[in-house]
């Protein structure tokens, strides 16, 4: 039975990244564009506003990326370090524990992202796309980085 577990592996934390990427593109999108609720039920963030602008574009790219599977692991360091900031910074000031001080998403995501980074993106994913191209170089390229300098 674990075994069929252990094949499925990769697929299940596919379909996990995309979930948790699309949730976070979706934070960032609706403070941004005011769509989906907009940014705390109003409208949008006006642009360039510290802290709050910054945290919606890296939701949005960061988390558009991770659906991709685009720079993973990076996008994920980035997206897991904004919401530490968010957590500690924002909520954190306010009581000792998520649960009181409202930054249950922000721990959560962070703790999620950072996982990512030490996972890897699973199946589906852009990267293993590219990856499998760079290494399918023409045999003779190969051949000639492998092959020893001869002195004359």
């Amino acid at each position: 039975m674990y075994t069929r577990l252990n094949r499925a592996q990769p697929y299940a934390l596919g379909l996990f990244r995309i979930v948790v990427g699309l949730l976070f593109a979706c934070h960032g999108a609706a403070s941004l564009f005011g769509v989906l609720g907009g940014a705390m039920g109003g409208g949008s963030i006006p642009a360039g506003t510290w802290p709050g602008w910054y945290a919606a574009l890296i939701q949005l790219v960061g988390g558009t990326l991770i659906v991709l599977g685009l720079g993973t692991r990076i996008a994920a360091f980035v997206a897991s370090g904004s919401m530490a900031y968010a957590y500690f910074k924002v909520h954190q000031p306010e009581a000792l524990f998520p649960l009181q001080n409202g930054g249950e998403p922000s721990a959560v995501f962070c703790w999620v992202f950072l996982l990512l980074v030490f996972t890897g993106p699973g199946s589906l994913a852009l990267d293993r796309l590219f990856a499998r191209r760079s290494d399918a170089k023409p045999r003779e390229d190969r051949t000639r980085e492998q092959a020893p300098a001869v002195a004359a």
